[in-house]
């Protein structure tokens, strides 16, 4: 696996204790690709533009498993261990950890269907399948992002000329002349990928047919519960969102 980090420039010092304090599995291989302070520091660019950085690194190396782990998303110490255990017994194509919203109240970011809010039929330590997850703790399998490469347009970032865009954050502002009306379309890059998977055909392109054919294909681990955190150390959800999820 290798792990992916974009970075502002600064963390918590919460982050770091999960991040470097976690249980390592027997027999484990890891790649940490930090991208501040590299030749590939994303600072001063959108999320996309790091994750497509991040996309190039990785598939430039005889790696598997792609792994996003947020600076502001604190990891539960058996991360690892998880991952190890799916990878060999499950073999999900991509996945991700629970986490919610940096709001009040806060919101689980588990998604089914474009526009509807989030899903809530699940308890806590369930596996949700949905048909959208986000970026700040998720896996991805290399075969995804090897066809999703190959299909994607070409563009400068900075001094860098052959980046691809496979991951984009949509925004489209355009005024409709039957109606004259303006119109805008916006969004997350994370929802945005995973929909282009769904659109495209992904599974099928990478070898996963069957996760094509499934109406979520995506998977929220709720075991796997991280908190979201802000600069200045407070943690979300903050008011106990999370114990509506609880089981009895």
């Amino acid at each position: 696996m290798m792990v992916a980090v974009g970075m502002t420039g600064l963390i918590r010092a919460e982050w770091a204790m999960a991040r470097w304090g976690q249980v390592i599995p027997c027999n484990f291989q890891v790649v940490d690709y930090v991208m501040w302070l590299s030749q590939f520091t994303p600072l001063g660019y959108l999320v996309a533009d790091a994750r497509n950085l991040a996309v190039q690194e990785f598939l430039g190396k005889d790696i598997e498993w792609l792994v996003f782990i947020d600076h502001d998303t604190i990891i539960p110490p058996d991360f690892y261990v998880r991952f190890n255990e799916r990878v060999i017994h499950e073999r999900v194509p991509v996945w991700s950890g629970l986490y919610f919203t940096k709001s009040v109240p806060s919101e689980p970011l588990v998604f089914r269907g474009k526009g509807t809010g989030y899903y809530a039929d699940w308890k806590m330590g369930d596996k949700v399948w949905v048909d959208a997850v986000p970026m700040g703790c998720t896996v991805i399998h290399r075969s995804i992002l090897e066809v999703m490469w190959k299909d994607s347009e070409e563009y400068a970032l900075g001094n860098i000329t052959k980046i691809r865009r496979v991951f984009n954050t949509p925004g489209k502002v355009w005024c409709d002349p039957a109606t004259m009306t303006w119109n805008k379309v916006s969004g997350t890059e994370d929802l945005d990928w995973c929909w282009r998977i769904i659109e495209g055909g992904y599974f099928t392109k990478a070898g996963w047919p069957e996760y094509q054919k499934k109406k979520y294909p995506f998977l929220v681990d709720t075991s796997i519960f991280c908190r979201h955190i802000t600069e200045n150390g407070t943690v979300y959800p903050s008011k106990g969102e999370e114990l509506r999820f609880a089981k009895k």
